[in-house]
């Protein structure tokens, strides 16, 4: 559905011949029997495969002209860099960020512990502050948020349904104070509509941890990069996947390359620990899950 709605040039037969593709990695059928881990070859065509930095060719791939565009609405709203997880997503950010002029401002998170359902044990007197913010996990802000204006971020929580402030909605920066965050939504109906985002406690209903931590933070990403799990239910113009490390779970190489409108937006940019160029990678796909469909 996505590659028809955004059909450029790609002849039919093309069209056809890369939507069965698709659907083949998502079902496991290439490099059968793939039921399972398996690598499986990349086309050609869809390779970053000149590079001496990685991490610089994947940003100039994604973001040509970056330091004359950054903040252009038109620019930002459709492109993304994919990663399989926060680690990579993080470190694309900072890279990123890094390269953009302007002021820089820090969020710090304030951390804490929930006690109210639970009985006082000495084991809560080694949750310090300083331990708590080392702490990450999906569906949480990061205790450091880094920000400047033109910076794009995705929200992670629903703020305000109508006014399309929901889980996922794409904005950017345009100014920032101490406490409050103002930025204009780059996409969908309210495309162009300013809001202000103020810090709020966050917990998980299911803590990973035996304690329930309370993050009082904005409930914001920054994503010029954005983990493949964040990009479920995106549809992009241009996509670009970034592999230092691959997939893990079921479906998500299948979830990445079926973002993108046209296969002549879809970039992969694969390599080892010592970056050296590899034109295979990981696909996660577990035939039992099929059985009940």
């Amino acid at each position: 559905m996505r590659l028809q709605e955004g059909r450029d040039n790609t002849s039919s037969n093309e069209l056809a011949e890369f939507s069965k593709w698709i659907l083949n990695v998502g079902d496991g059928k290439i490099c059968e029997p793939n039921d399972g881990l398996v690598d499986i070859e990349i086309p050609q065509e869809l390779l970053i495969s000149k590079f001496d930095d990685p991490l610089r060719a994947i940003v100039e791939n994604t973001y040509p002209n970056l330091l004359e565009k950054y903040q252009d609405v038109e620019f930002l709203q459709e492109k993304a860099i994919l990663a399989s997880t926060i680690e990579v997503v993080d470190k694309i950010n900072h890279y990123v960020l890094d390269l953009i002029p302007g002021e820089e401002k820090e969020y710090l998170s304030f951390d804490s512990n929930d006690r109210t359902n639970s009985s006082y044990t000495e084991a809560y007197e080694v949750l310090t502050p300083e331990f708590l913010s080392k702490l990450r996990t999906p569906g949480l802000p990061n205790h450091r948020i880094k920000l400047k204006v033109g910076t794009p971020i995705m929200l992670m929580r629903n703020l305000d349904q109508a006014d399309g402030l929901c889980n996922g909605t794409r904005l950017i920066v345009t100014r920032f104070a101490n406490y409050v965050l103002e930025a204009k939504i780059m996409s969908g109906k309210n495309i162009g509509n300013i809001f202000y985002i103020p810090r709020m406690s966050m917990s998980l209903f299911d803590s990973p941890w035996p304690f329930k931590l309370i993050r009082r933070q904005f409930s914001i990403i920054v994503s010029h990069a954005m983990t493949i799990n964040k990009s479920q239910g995106q549809s992009l113009d241009s996509v670009e996947l970034y592999f230092p490390t691959p997939v893990f779970s079921h479906g998500q190489l299948y979830v990445a390359i079926s973002r993108v409108k046209s296969k002549s937006r879809l970039k992969i940019l694969i390599h080892d620990k010592e970056n050296v160029l590899c034109s295979t990678t990981t696909n996660v796909v577990y035939k039992e899950v099929f059985q009940a469909l």
